[in-house]
């Protein structure tokens, strides 16, 4: 249902994800908010590595209750607050997407909604 397109007429791309990824037929989408590193009691991770494996692990959640998996995964963009290590960043996100690439696009922001939060990721997904 969703191919990458990773034209040999283009640079290769910068870190583990693919330029865009083409979605064919009737199907179904899930998009989603920008997920943030707070738990369901509303705590929040002080530790970037935390905040990033808990906004994962929301973000499987989310795709669970859909009947998806990170392997429906098309697009990730990712809004991290300046300042912070993105190898950490994007090391979660290899972790969380097991191998899988999707079109990925990272944005330093100087701040979000709330001071505590370090890093927002919203997804789209796409399954037959």
């Amino acid at each position: 249902m969703s191919r990458a397109i990773t034209p040999g007429k283009v640079a290769p791309p910068a870190a583990r994800y693919s330029h865009a990824v083409l979605t064919e037929g009737a199907g179904r989408w899930l998009h989603t908010s920008g997920v943030v590193p707070a738990s369901p009691g509303g705590g929040v991770p002080e530790g970037l590595h935390e905040q990033a494996a808990l906004v994962w692990q929301i973000i499987a959640v989310l795709l669970a209750e859909a009947a998806m998996s990170v392997g429906d995964v098309v697009s990730v963009t990712t809004y991290v607050v300046a300042g912070n290590d993105l190898g950490v960043v994007m090391a979660a996100r290899d972790e969380a997407m097991g191998g899988h690439e999707a079109a990925s696009t990272l944005v330093l922001v100087p701040a979000l909604a709330r001071p505590e939060w370090r890093l927002e990721v919203a997804v789209v997904a796409a399954a037959p």
